[in-house]
C-alpha cells in the first residue's frame, strides 16, 4: 500500500511539473486537440477496489486518436487480478484538450481519465477518474 501511495504522489507531482515546465518554457498555447492524431500505445498499471480489496489491474492498449476529439480502440489485453482479457478492436471515446495541456478521455460505457500531454503530443499521462480505481499510465504516439 505504501508503493501504491509513492506512486499516487509521483504522478500528482509529474503532472504539476510537466504543466509547470510547459507555462515555464512559453509554450502556453501549444497544446491542441487535433494534436492528438496517429495510433499511440498505452500502458497503465494500478487497482480497482472491490468490496474494498484493492484487486491489481494492469493493461496495454493501442488507441487510434482521430485529431478531431474521437478516438478507437484497435485492440488490448488487460489484467485484473491475474484473469486476464484480450479486448477486441473497436471501442470508442472521445478526448478534449485545452491549451494548457491538460484535457479528459472518455471510452464509450467505460472508463473516463484526466490526461496530460506533451506540448507536441506525442506522449501523454492519464489516470483514470472513476471511484473505486487506482490506475495510471504513459501513452506514446507509436505513428501517425
Amino acid at each position: 500500500m505504501k508503493n501504491l501511495m509513492r506512486q499516487s504522489m509521483a504522478i500528482g507531482v509529474l503532472a504539476f511539473a510537466i504543466s509547470g515546465a510547459v507555462l515555464a518554457n512559453g509554450d502556453a498555447g501549444t497544446c491542441r486537440t487535433d494534436q492528438l492524431s496517429g495510433l499511440y500505445v498505452f500502458s497503465a498499471t494500478g487497482y480497482i477496489i472491490v468490496a474494498g480489496v484493492p484487486q491489481p489491474k494492469a493493461i496495454i492498449e493501442l488507441i487510434d486518436f482521430h485529431g478531431d476529439g474521437n478516438l478507437t480502440v484497435a485492440g488490448a489485453t488487460r489484467s485484473i487480478n491475474g484473469i486476464i482479457t484480450q479486448v477486441p478492436p473497436g471501442g470508442t471515446g472521445t478526448y478534449t484538450m485545452t491549451e494548457s495541456c491538460v484535457g479528459s478521455l472518455t471510452f464509450s460505457g467505460g472508463p473516463s481519465f484526466d490526461i496530460f500531454m506533451a506540448p507536441r503530443g506525442d506522449d501523454m499521462w492519464m489516470i483514470q477518474t472513476n471511484a473505486n480505481n487506482v490506475l495510471q499510465g504513459n501513452v506514446t504516439r507509436v505513428s501517425r
